[in-house]
């Protein structure tokens, strides 16, 4: 039997790309289950993500971070609690080396699902989602991300993962006092606006925003490839007793 090179689901489009395992394994980095996002694994990249904010915030890698990046080594190791910071290592570590396997290994099942070429289906319906593959702008994808992460997920039909990250966003926004910090700045308010900021929680809105516009423009890309390749499928199966080879 064939091996699929995508599925259309309810949540949207899912497929096989190949992928640079040190890309994937530096987003793993940057954020534990980012990698596995670029990969399309978003049950365990969901569940690392949920990991990676509650032991953060149990073992207060955050507050350690930024006293270490002042030079407040002592308040560093003060603030740090060493049973969670443990655990917190050992997960961030598998999860880096775990997405960079999984990356390999995709590359690989990915030349061969070419080779094999089952049919692409274009379009799904469901009861409640319409889904279906079609061309669009990458930049268009990073411009809604840089203004709100997870509006770039929206507009690549990726829903589920969308409104995951809007409600995070969320989250960091209201428990990092950003808006209001910013408010101030723009005030002029310049030390009142330093202080209201919670380190901890801010910290953590750089990796969701880059990751954000990172996963929405490379996933872009990808959808725009699996569109090409469905035209040329459909096309050559179309014409294939033609006398004019428009495809080789």
């Amino acid at each position: 039997m064939k091996r699929p090179l995508s599925k259309i689901s309810t949540f949207g489009i899912t497929q096989l790309n190949p992928q640079n395992p040190y890309m994937i394994a530096w987003w793993s980095a940057v954020f534990p289950g980012f990698g596995h996002y670029m990969l399309n694994r978003y049950l365990r990249a969901t569940l690392l993500t949920l990991v990676e904010v509650i032991i953060n915030t149990l073992a207060h890698i955050n507050e350690a971070m930024v006293y270490s990046f002042c030079g407040q080594f002592e308040l560093a190791k003060m603030v740090i609690e060493p049973k969670w910071a443990f655990g917190y290592l050992a997960i961030y570590l598998v999860a880096i080396g775990d997405s960079f396997r999984s990356a390999l290994y995709q590359n690989k099942l990915y030349h061969l699902v070419r080779l094999e070429n089952k049919r692409i289906s274009s379009m799904e319906i469901y009861p409640m989602e319409i889904h279906f593959i079609e061309k669009k702008s990458p930049i268009f994808g990073v411009i809604y991300s840089f203004f709100f992460p997870g509006l770039g997920q929206l507009y690549i039909n990726r829903f589920g993962l969308a409104f995951y990250a809007i409600f995070w966003w969320w989250v960091y926004i209201t428990l990092s006092s950003t808006h209001e910090a910013l408010l101030l700045l723009l005030l002029g308010h310049t030390q009142e606006s330093i202080s209201l900021l919670h380190p901890h929680w801010l910290l953590f809105m750089p990796s969701v925003m880059g990751g954000s516009m990172y996963h929405s423009y490379r996933t872009t890309l990808e959808h725009n490839h699996l569109f090409r390749l469905e035209q040329r499928q459909r096309l050559r199966n179309r014409y294939k007793h033609a006398k004019l080879r428009i495809f080789p």
